[in-house]
């Protein structure tokens, strides 16, 4: 298998720890999220801490990252393993999945990644390796079932770790490195000539809708402008960078104030 790339959570067995990097990770580069994690398990170290700090204060340290609504699951989903698991991270399946924004990927990486239970993760690499090796398309459910099955036993950090660094450095979705692949014997695919199979499986990369002029772009310059300091409720268009469209920035508001990341009082919009 491949060098394993060296990042900070990977230098823990902290359930907490682990479950912050994975909802970071979601749809945001490991290069990005490195700096923002470091900062945030600094702050807040356990789901204790996490839960007893304004909203606000997380979304600040959030920054960089994009998809807030992730921090604020992460927020509820600590509020819960405060109130419901004594301020432990569960290591069952179902509690896991049970909490705030957290899926079956993400529950199953912790069980991995922290207590060492023998189930396979199944995220964008893993799945496009899986697909690759078996030669053809494969669902959610054949996906997950080959992934699990794959795992040797006792084994299941170390090999759920070279696989997504597999998926992530060699077996790429852009280009596939065969030559340096360790496992390219095994493969079924082995770079063509038909059509990839990962393209048709599920969870396969998809292209992301353009973010130059989006709902996403307007949204996180607000965010970002009240990290700094509070926005007079009159300049959130011009400061989304809709003074041209005053309907379309109050849409946005409203669902920032819906969605409890963004408030407003006094005329004032300030974070949470």
């Amino acid at each position: 298998m491949p060098r394993l790339r060296d990042l900070p959570w990977r230098a823990t067995r902290d359930p907490w720890h682990v479950l912050v990097s994975e909802v970071m990770l979601q749809q945001t580069q490991a290069r990005r999220v490195v700096p923002v994690f470091e900062r945030f398990v600094r702050a807040w170290p356990d789901p204790a801490a996490c839960a007893a700090a304004p909203l606000g204060e997380l979304l600040s340290a959030w920054q960089g990252l994009g998809y807030p609504r992730r921090c604020r699951n992460l927020h509820e989903a600590a509020k819960v393993v405060v109130e419901r698991h004594g301020g432990a991270v569960p290591a069952v399946l179902e509690e896991l999945e049970a909490l705030p924004g957290v899926g079956g990927y993400t529950a199953r990486a912790v069980l991995a990644f922290a207590h060492g239970r023998d189930v396979g993760p199944v995220d964008v690499n893993v799945s496009r390796v899986l697909s690759r090796w078996a030669g053809e398309p494969l669902g959610r459910a054949a996906a997950q079932s080959r992934a699990d099955a794959a795992v040797p036993q006792g084994r299941s950090w170390e090999w759920n770790q070279s696989m997504m660094d597999l998926g992530a450095t060699v077996c790429t979705a852009r280009a596939t490195r065969c030559g340096e692949c360790p496992v390219r014997a095994h493969c079924a695919w082995r770079g063509g000539p038909g059509d990839d199979p990962a393209a048709a499986s599920a969870g396969a990369s998809r292209a992301q809708a353009r973010f130059e002029g989006s709902n996403r772009q307007a949204r996180g310059r607000l965010l970002r402008a009240v990290v700094a300091a509070p926005v007079r409720d009159t300049d959130v268009a011009a400061t989304m960078g809709l003074a041209d469209d005053a309907t379309r920035a109050s849409a946005l508001l409203a669902a920032l104030r819906a969605e409890g990341l963004v408030t407003v009082v006094d005329g004032w919009c300030r974070l949470p």
